[in-house]
């Protein structure tokens, strides 16, 4: 087909604003799907997907529109992610289009991520055209946020769309207006083969299957391809569309997006980003995307010590169906042989962690998350630190460096006070306020990352209703006056259960790490003490009561000195137990650290 007859678009919104089911839509009205095929969130593959209502993968699809001029025009789109932690998925999904959907819903307004991907689109020069969707809704209010998209876009009323993607109304127009205001791929079917590699699965029958974005020349079965950046090498032996699903077709051209399958079974091999061409052709690579920085790290070990080797197997399955986490071998005492896990945020981790115990039938413990500090040596080297454990002494420490992120926050505007005080008790920095529509403000921070990436959503939710939502970008690591809380039990330090805090506030929050542990672990048959320390200084105990047997219950009346021998007796077994004996540390054990923060 020529390319000026192609659209690519990529969908973006807010998490829950409709763009599954716009998506759904499209696939129906383009008659890519039945009735009797349809199901809702059509492009949700994963269980996952569906349980929780947000999409988590980027779904390419490929259909036929025919205009009102009569021209059938062949359209590419790919539902996107909506929550923050998946911010990556969106960047990928627009560097293979030349413009975006911008969906907004009806009830609810323009959102914090909203304002994120649209400053995405913009900063890749795409053409954006904004959806009012959830019309038929009996709380939707159509024009003011219509009123909103203009003012933040600086367009006029009437290019603002209205639609409903549960009933059908407007996604013709939608799709009319796709084909007049997106421009066609600007690739040349005479140029030597160049595409982009934006997402990549695994399959056990077929190898890697890689998804690309042709930008110049065509590609066919039997072509001898090379991966730019790594210089792999592979015939490919199918090319094809998504049709939803894989439909192999002769070759791909210029402009089209699809996918292709070759002799690739190394799994490492694929980098996402990377420039596909014609083996042996001198050729300049694409320029790709900002590579995914993860920000949050926490331990991944089996339950049992056997599936060591199956969970290491389940990691570099899913390292290439999600190229935005990274683990690395670690063990700790504790917990044995496991996997020092990074995460876009904590979302993030908890779905990497559902697909490993589901799609690879694993018993996990997790450990904490922590965030990614950096540390200046005494003699000036900077290194990176992904876990209280690996903090050096401090003697060896010229500061530590927290990550700082840039937190956007859009709110009613009667919440404006709540969010503030919310911010200013997390260390954050007031740097703007913007109001967008005359409902709506736009409060600007810097925060330290460790302030928000556990609870900092709930609390903002709860403080405004419901109607807050956030966005962070991170800016920069900057020295902090943190200092290493080691937690000892029976005496012996536990890596897993170790923090890093504010000195000023190490001595509360180890107190209430040992209160919370004191709960969580079980009493044993001598006492066990618990420590937090911070160097070589005790800065708080809690003692864990032992059982203890009534030795006097059979002594009737007798010398004193008879009692006074059972419990000597008694006591010295006791001893002897609370030398050799192990502690049972369980698993939420673990989680309590996380519980425990600096305000509560």
């Amino acid at each position: 087909m020529d390319t000026d007859r192609i659209r690519n678009f990529s969908i973006i919104a807010h998490i829950d604003h409709g763009k599954s089911t716009l998506a759904d839509r499209i696939l129906l009205q383009t008659g890519l799907v039945s009735e009797r095929e349809f199901r809702a969130q059509f492009l949700d593959g994963m269980d996952l997907e569906r349980e929780r209502g947000i999409t988590i993968k980027a779904h390419p699809v490929t259909a036929e529109f025919t205009g009102r001029d009569g021209r059938a025009h062949q359209i590419n789109f790919i539902d996107t992610p909506g929550h923050v932690d998946f911010s990556y998925e969106v960047s990928r999904s627009l560097a293979a289009c030349e413009g975006v959907l911008l969906v907004v819903d009806a009830s609810q307004g323009i959102e914090a991520q909203t304002v994120a991907n649209t400053y995405l689109a913009i900063n890749a020069d795409l053409a954006i055209i904004p959806v009012v969707n959830k019309i038929d809704l009996a709380s939707a209010t159509p024009d003011a946020v219509r009123e909103e998209l203009t003012a933040f876009l600086g367009v006029a009323p009437e290019e603002v769309l209205y639609a409903s993607a549960k009933t059908g109304e407007g996604v013709t127009e939608i799709l009319e207006t796709i084909i007049a205001r997106i421009p066609p791929p600007a690739g040349n079917l005479d140029n030597p083969f160049r595409a982009l590699i934006f997402d990549s699965v695994y399959d056990d029958y077929r190898g890697v299957i890689t998804y690309i974005r042709v930008m110049d020349g065509t590609v066919k079965r039997g072509d001898r391809v090379e991966m730019l950046s790594s210089g792999k090498i592979y015939e490919v032996t199918e090319t094809g569309v998504f049709a939803p699903g894989m439909k192999p077709v002769k070759k791909l051209s210029a402009g089209q997006v699809g996918f292709v399958v070759g002799n690739l079974k190394d799994i490492r091999s694929v980098k996402i980003g990377d420039t596909l061409a014609i083996a042996g052709q001198a050729t300049e690579a694409l320029p790709g995307y900002s590579e995914p920085k993860s920000m949050v790290y926490c331990g991944l070990y089996p339950s049992s010590t056997e599936n060591f080797e199956n969970l290491r197997k389940a990691l570099d399955r899913l390292a290439l169906n999600d190229a935005s986490f990274d683990y690395s071998p670690e063990s700790s005492a504790a917990l044995g042989h496991g996997f020092r896990c990074g995460f876009l945020g904590l979302l993030h981790m908890e779905v990497v962690q559902e697909r490993l115990e589901r799609e690879s039938d694993l018993d996990l413990v997790k450990t904490a998350p922590n965030v990614t500090y950096e540390i200046l040596r005494t003699d000036g080297r900077i290194f990176e630190v992904h876990s209280p454990s690996d903090v050096p002494d401090p003697s060896f420490i010229e500061e530590i460096r927290e990550p700082v992120v840039k937190l956007e926050v859009m709110v009613p505007k009667e919440f404006i006070g709540a969010v503030m005080t919310l911010a200013e008790e997390r260390r954050g920095v007031h740097k703007g306020l913007e109001y967008i529509g005359g409902r709506r403000a736009l409060l600007h921070y810097e925060i330290p990352f460790a302030e928000i990436v556990f609870d900092f959503y709930d609390k903002l939710k709860s403080s405004t209703r419901g109607y807050g939502t956030m966005d962070y970008e991170f800016i920069a690591y900057r020295p902090a006056d943190l200092v290493k809380v080691d937690i000892l039990i029976h005496g012996q330090p536990v890596d897993a259960l170790s923090v890093l805090c504010l000195r000023d506030k190490a001595e509360a929050r180890g107190r209430k790490i040992l209160a919370r542990l004191r709960k969580e672990i079980p009493r044993h048959m001598f006492q066990v003490a618990l420590q937090a320390a911070v160097g070589a200084r005790i800065v708080a105990r809690e003692n864990i009561s032992p059982f203890r047997k009534n030795v006097l219950a059979k002594c009737y009346g007798g010398d004193i000195t008879r009692k006074r021998k059972l419990l000597e007796k008694q006591k010295e077994g006791k001893k002897r137990m609370r030398a050799i004996g192990n502690i049972t540390v369980p698993q939420k054990a673990f989680l309590a650290v996380l519980e425990t923060r600096d305000d509560e």
